[in-house]
């Protein structure tokens, strides 16, 4: 076991301090990453503050990990040292299950070893994130990075890149369709970048008129006002598919009237409270509603290859750890654009 530097929790709702993690040698099969950059989550403060409930602490958050590789071991294939790796929401999975086998390990029946705020598979062992200077996993849970994408842009991919860029795979987004994004945060801002480039004709839904200008810098043909009542009747019966990041409470039913018909809302961010939806929302229109989780590790891999051919990045502000809570306050406020990732050099110093 090596001793390393990292960040943790001690308790719930507790602030983030220096703390020492212990990460076992790499097995055969194992990669060894000295991390770069990790993302800041908005899932990492809800975390943190255990407001999901189910926190296991103390806790190293970070899910959006870039880094380089620094040793492999004897039976590992794809990564050699000095390559570019990353580590997403998930460590490891059963791999037997019907979801596992399906490459959608994020549903594995046996429950997914995540990142951090988890258990290894022997169910005994706490996981730990990317606050931390280095990570050991199995290279099949380990991605590759590839060359032209920069590190710190890079590293929100790992969950705010592919949590909207499956949902756009999964119905099929394309040149011609017609997506409204709700929300230009961390996730919002990663879905008008996709899906503009896919060819989709994209209107930022925001309830702030400051957020245009930047959508439309992000890719965004469109604007429309959510806080003005106008803009629902404006622009009812207009989408095929609308991209809903927004975790605050809001009416679904509101914004399921934007679809056309057959078409489909998909709900990426986490509202405090269930939200009620009204049958005649589903059924005038025959429109969907649907959830989406992250991505498995194949389609995440696709995600970070597709991003490299298209020079897509998540806009981010690159801190040191010291600022980390400092920084989990800004986004609660809203007070980033659009990514915190943290310089994981700084953590050596």
């Amino acid at each position: 076991m090596s001793k390393i530097p990292a960040y943790a929790a001690a308790a719930a709702k507790g602030p983030l301090a220096p703390f020492t993690v212990e990460r076992r040698e790499p097995g055969d099969h194992d990669v060894l990453i000295d991390i770069l950059y990790c993302g800041v989550c908005h899932s990492d403060i809800h975390q943190v503050r255990d407001e999901w409930g189910g926190g296991l602490f103390p806790m190293v958050p970070g899910h959006e990990i870039v880094g380089r590789v620094a040793k492999v071991g004897a039976h590992v294939k794809k990564f050699k040292a000095g390559d570019m790796a990353g580590v997403g929401c998930m460590v490891d999975s059963c791999r037997e299950c019907a979801p596992c086998k399906r490459d959608l390990e994020q549903f594995c029946e046996k429950g997914a070893a995540f990142t951090y705020n988890g258990t290894e598979m022997d169910r005994k062992t706490l996981t730990f994130g990317g606050y931390s200077t280095q990570i050991v996993t199995d290279e099949r849970f380990t991605l590759k990075v590839p060359d032209g994408l920069d590190p710190a842009g890079a590293a929100p991919l790992l969950c705010a890149g592919i949590t909207t860029y499956s949902p756009l795979r999964q119905w099929n987004c394309k040149k011609g369709d017609r997506v409204g994004v709700v929300g230009l945060g961390g996730l919002g801002h990663m879905a008008v970048k996709l899906a503009s480039s896919m060819g989709a004709e994209v209107t930022m839904l925001s309830t702030s008129r400051s957020k245009e200008a930047d959508a439309r810098r992000l890719g965004a043909h469109g604007f429309g006002l959510t806080s003005d009542q106008s803009t629902f009747d404006k622009l009812a019966g207009s989408f095929d598919l609308i991209i809903n990041t927004i975790s605050a409470q809001h009416d679904y039913n509101k914004y399921l009237g934007l679809l056309r018909v057959q078409g489909a809302m998909v709900v990426v961010g986490v509202p405090p409270e269930p939200t009620p939806v009204h049958a005649f929302s589903l059924i005038g229109g025959n429109k969907r509603l649907a959830g989406s989780l992250i991505g498995g590790i194949a389609e995440t891999q696709e995600m970070l290859d597709y991003c490299a051919a298209h020079k897509i990045v998540s806009d981010v502000e690159v801190i040191p750890i010291q600022k980390i809570n400092e920084a989990y306050e800004r986004v609660v406020k809203g007070d980033v654009r659009y990514r915190f990732v943290i310089d994981i050099a700084s953590l050596k110093a």
